[in-house]
Formats: C-alpha cells, sequence, structure tokens
C-alpha cells in the first residue's frame, strides 16, 4: 500500500479561514493606501508653503521706523490738544463763523469793546479767557466770536499753553471804523452845509453848533 500523502496547510485551511485572512489582507492594503495618500498631502502642502520670513524681515514689517513713530506720535499730542475751537471749526463752515450774532446784542458795539479792551496789551494780548469775563460772554459765545474777529481781520489769536490747559492769547490786528463817533455830530443836518468852508462867513473854526456837540462829547461817561 502506499503512504498517504500529507495536506498541506493551504487544503487543510477552512473556508471561514481563508475568508478571514482575505479580510485582513484587505484592511492592510486599505491602511496603507491611506498612508500614501496622507504623506503624499503633506508633501505638497510643504511644497506650496511660503518660507518663514527671517528675523530681519520680520523686524522690518512689525517695527515702524522712527519718522512713523514720530509722525504718530504728533497726531495722538495734536488730537490731545485740540482746542474747543479748533473743534468749533472743523464743525462751523466760514459763513456760519462771519454772520455769528448774540442775541440782544449790538455785534459792533460789541466788537468795538473788544478791540479796546485787547489794544490796552499791545503786541502781548490778553488771554481770551479773561476777555470772556469782563464781557460777561458764555465760552461758547466768546469762542464763536474770537473766530469771527480773526476772520475779519480784527485780531490775531495765539496758541499758548496756560496752566496745563490749551488756550488762546488774543492780539489786536486793527480797529474797527466806527460811525458811533461821529453819530451826532450837526454836520451831518446842517442846513447851510453847502456855504460851509475854512475861510468862509460859516466855517467849521467858528462854528458854534460843533464846539456845543464837542463839549457835550467830552463830558459824556465813558461807556
Amino acid at each position: 500500500m502506499e503512504p498517504k500523502k500529507e495536506k498541506s496547510s493551504t487544503e487543510s485551511e477552512t473556508p471561514a479561514a481563508k475568508n478571514a485572512i482575505a479580510k485582513k489582507a484587505e484592511q492592510l492594503e486599505q491602511q496603507i493606501k491611506k498612508l500614501r495618500m496622507e504623506l503624499e498631502q503633506k508633501t505638497s502642502s510643504k511644497e506650496k508653503k511660503t518660507p518663514a520670513p527671517s528675523k530681519k524681515e520680520e523686524k522690518k514689517t512689525k517695527t515702524p521706523s522712527k519718522k512713523e513713530e514720530k509722525k504718530i506720535k504728533e497726531e495722538l499730542e495734536k488730537e490731545e490738544n485740540k482746542t474747543y475751537e479748533e473743534e468749533l471749526e472743523e464743525q462751523l463752515t466760514d459763513e456760519e463763523i462771519q454772520n455769528f450774532q448774540i442775541e440782544k446784542m449790538d455785534m459792533e458795539k460789541l466788537t468795538n469793546k473788544v478791540c479796546d479792551i485787547v489794544a490796552k496789551y499791545q503786541t502781548d494780548g490778553m488771554l481770551q479767557s479773561e476777555l470772556w469775563k469782563k464781557l460777561k460772554l458764555t465760552s461758547r459765545d466768546g469762542s464763536r466770536l474770537a473766530l469771527k474777529l480773526e476772520r475779519l481781520g480784527i485780531i490775531s489769536r495765539e496758541k499758548i499753553l496756560e496752566k496745563g490747559r490749551w488756550t488762546y492769547k488774543l492780539i489786536i490786528k486793527r480797529t474797527p471804523v466806527s460811525t458811533e463817533s461821529i453819530e451826532n455830530a450837526p454836520c451831518l443836518t446842517c442846513p447851510v452845509e453847502q456855504k460851509c468852508s475854512l475861510e468862509g462867513e460859516i466855517s467849521p473854526l467858528t462854528c458854534q453848533l460843533i464846539e456845543d456837540w464837542v463839549l457835550i462829547e467830552i463830558t459824556k461817561p465813558k461807556k
């Protein structure tokens, strides 16, 4: 009798064992594919990624220059030191400033009074806050009046630091022409004005009406 041949391991495996091995092999193959895909993605992302900036470039982009720092600092200081008048100038038009009126007040007389007071200080000028106190004006009305007189060329404003606060010193530039001093002059209504001359019978040098008017004006109390 011939001896029986031994079955190989593959022939001795059951169908269930074969299925399990096949399934395991398939899972391993999928894992390998997944790892390959991840590796490819990482490689491509590294190639696309821009190189990190050098320390020199990083410093250049992040740190402003001294000139820029100075400019920023000056702008911040300018904003902090802005006065009420400067804020008004930004809010109001030239027309609104020049046509400014204080209710129930003769603006011509007020302007003349401002000029009389400021003129006494000559080129030294006076603080506008002191002037508003003398005239009994609010800071709001006084500031608008100062802007108006500056636009008219009657006064100039010099920005100064006073007791830790920015304000203005007012300096007279020119005194406005006023008709108040000749309002009651007899010459304006004189019936013989046409006959009046320096060498004529009727002359301002010998006119009694003018003499009386001058005496009255001199004795009038100053406002």
